[in-house]
């Protein structure tokens, strides 16, 4: 039986892996896997003791069944060198809020973006209080400002206005 070649352009990314560090450890945790694997697989030829299976963590184990992978044999390798690959292609999107985003909530903007924007879109948080409310995007050619600040700013001759017609009718 053939396998195909493995291409970081078809991988899906679980919705658990949201930021580039997110990616990163993915990555780290492949290598070391790979590493623990080979090392077993040489002691078991030379005839030394077994060392207990290498454990995978819940997006490790998430990726390579969405993915419908295995980190058994030759595609250990193949897994890895796709995974950096992607880990250095994947879009990235800068996000700047004014508070905190929690990780569901992040989730869901990653999952929104890679269904419509990218399907490997990565997520990268700042954190800015001063825009209030709202989101600050920044993409590698576009800037966005979807927050509050930038809403009454572009606005402010209208309100201005209003708030004047409010002043005078009293």
């Amino acid at each position: 039986m053939t396998q195909t070649a493995l291409s970081h352009t078809t991988f899906q990314l679980p919705p658990s892996i949201v930021t580039k560090l997110d990616l990163s450890r993915l990555v780290s945790e492949a290598e070391s896997i790979d590493d623990a694997l080979t090392t077993a697989e040489i002691r078991a030829r030379t005839g030394a003791a077994a060392l207990p299976a290498p454990a995978a963590s819940a997006q490790f184990v998430q990726f390579l069944q969405v993915n419908k992978l295995s980190m058994e044999g030759n595609r250990r390798a193949e897994v890895v060198r796709e995974l950096r690959a992607l880990k250095d292609k994947a879009p990235v999107v800068h996000m700047t809020f004014a508070v905190t985003a929690d990780a569901e909530s992040l989730q869901q903007l990653a999952n929104w973006l890679r269904q419509s924007v990218h399907a490997h879109v990565l997520i990268e948080v700042g954190l800015q209080p001063s825009l209030v409310a709202g989101v600050y995007m920044r993409t590698t050619n576009h800037v966005h400002d979807f927050s509050l600040r930038g809403a009454l700013a572009e606005h402010r001759e209208e309100l201005a206005g209003e708030l004047e017609t409010l002043r005078v009718g009293r």
